[in-house]
């Protein structure tokens, strides 16, 4: 397990050299300049309209590495997606706790520490908003200190942040009992996540697992919580191993369609395999901000479900969302190729085949392919059938028209989807 962190921190630090750069901020709150470490995803200047979550993280000396990392490594197999991150330097002068100090009687905060709550409120998060391209969707994370001090975030009646990453908190006087009403009484939809470790100084600890406690018994539909508490690793440990957990909790729903999620909530439906699709990507966009085309894998896998259950006219359905986030690609005419081939009616499947022949390949969708695929069910109809009528019945009927297989330059006039 040593050596595997040991791989993964020296991934982190490799990956985020390129990425990261040191910003001074003169801030008016806390008289002084303070400086902010930002890390833009890679497709930040190759994408000049793409907009982005905003992770905002206290302690950023030692936790924008981790963080940046693991959120590089989860995008990469797009389990994760690309996020601003902004984290705040409070390493010297014993800056973190001034910036979290609190009123010994009270556990509020007190003096310094309002001024550092105003500039995170009414200074850092305006520029980031203003700078970067950055969507509604805001988290914040911090460690012992500062894992306790972004709690009071939630103190205010609508939050400034969406969800809170809160790594072995070391709580003021009380915390832990105004905590559970807060987050049962929150009106608007919040993640929250919380870890300690075995190895965590006892009274911290015992403070925590009392936490968690509380927190299981809300029943506040808006709350997504997780608690973990690890085996066999320190204060410092647990980081490494709640990071990825904790973004993983945030962004579940926008992962690819897993092979859980297929057995358990698509294959089972009876009807509206499309409309589960569609509603998926439209909880990604309205949760976080994050509008992308729809992934060629989720594609196959509502394809998939389709053809299980035989539900072969919700493939035209397919094809339309097909066409809207690939209208250059073949996919589009490749469902709808499928969709008349398994209702047997082959020559409009040749016709799509043939059609999407001409537009651009797609993940495994190859013009060999769908050439292969024409040229085999042409094989099927070689010989017209003839046509019969009553007498007197008008027997000119208007037969399917087969065309030529073309050429890669020659080219296709596509029929009207039906």
């Amino acid at each position: 397990m040593k050596h595997l962190l040991l791989a993964f921190l020296a991934f982190f630090s490799f990956s985020c050299l390129a990425q990261i750069k040191t910003i001074s901020f003169n801030s008016e709150k806390l008289k002084e300049k303070r400086d902010l470490f930002v890390s833009l995803p890679a497709s930040y200047e190759k994408n000049k309209t793409k907009q982005y979550p905003l992770l905002v993280l206290l302690d950023g000396d030692y936790l924008l590495n981790p963080f940046t990392g693991a959120l590089i490594y989860g995008s990469y197999w797009d389990d994760l997606p690309e996020v601003i991150i902004v984290g705040i330097a409070q390493n010297k002068n014993d800056q973190r706790n001034t910036d979290c100090g609190v009123d010994p009687v009270t556990g509020m905060p007190d003096g310094k520490s309002v001024d550092f709550f105003d500039f995170i409120s009414l200074e850092l998060i305006p520029m980031i908003q203003k700078e970067y391209r950055v969507t509604n969707f805001k988290i914040i994370a911090g460690h012992d200190t500062t894992a306790s001090f972004l709690n009071f975030f939630l103190y205010k009646d609508r939050p400034l942040f969406d969800a809170y990453i809160s790594l072995s908190p070391e709580f003021p006087v009380n915390m832990e009992q105004t905590m559970p009403d807060l987050l049962a009484n929150s009106k608007t939809p919040l993640f929250y996540y919380l870890s300690t470790a075995d190895g965590d100084e006892k009274k911290m600890r015992e403070r925590i697992l009392n936490l968690d406690t509380s927190l299981k018994t809300i029943k506040n539909p808006d709350l997504n919580y997780k608690f973990e508490d690890f085996k066999e690793a320190s204060h410092y440990s647990l980081v490494l191993h709640s990071i990825p957990s904790a973004l993983y909790q945030i962004f579940s729903v926008a992962e690819p369609i897993s092979v859980l999620e297929y057995k358990t909530k698509i294959v089972t439906l009876k009807e509206g395999y499309v409309e589960y699709l569609k509603k998926k990507y439209d909880i990604i966009e309205n949760s976080f901000g994050i509008k992308n085309p729809i992934r060629i894998s989720d594609f196959k896998a509502i394809e998939a479900a389709i053809l299980e259950n035989k539900d072969y006219n919700e493939l035209d359905a397919l094809a339309i969302l097909a066409d809207k986030n690939y209208p250059k690609s073949m996919l589009g005419d490749y469902e709808l190729a499928i969709m008349f081939e398994k209702k047997q009616d082959n020559p409009r499947a040749v016709r799509y085949y043939m059609s999407g022949f001409n537009k651009e390949e797609i993940a495994d969708l190859t013009k060999d392919m769908m050439f292969a695929k024409a040229e085999e069910l042409k094989k099927t109809f070689a010989k017209k059938p003839k046509i019969k009528g009553k007498v007197g019945q008008d027997t000119e009927a208007k037969q399917e028209v087969i065309e030529e297989t073309p050429t890669a330059d020659a080219p296709v006039t596509e029929e009207k989807k039906q």
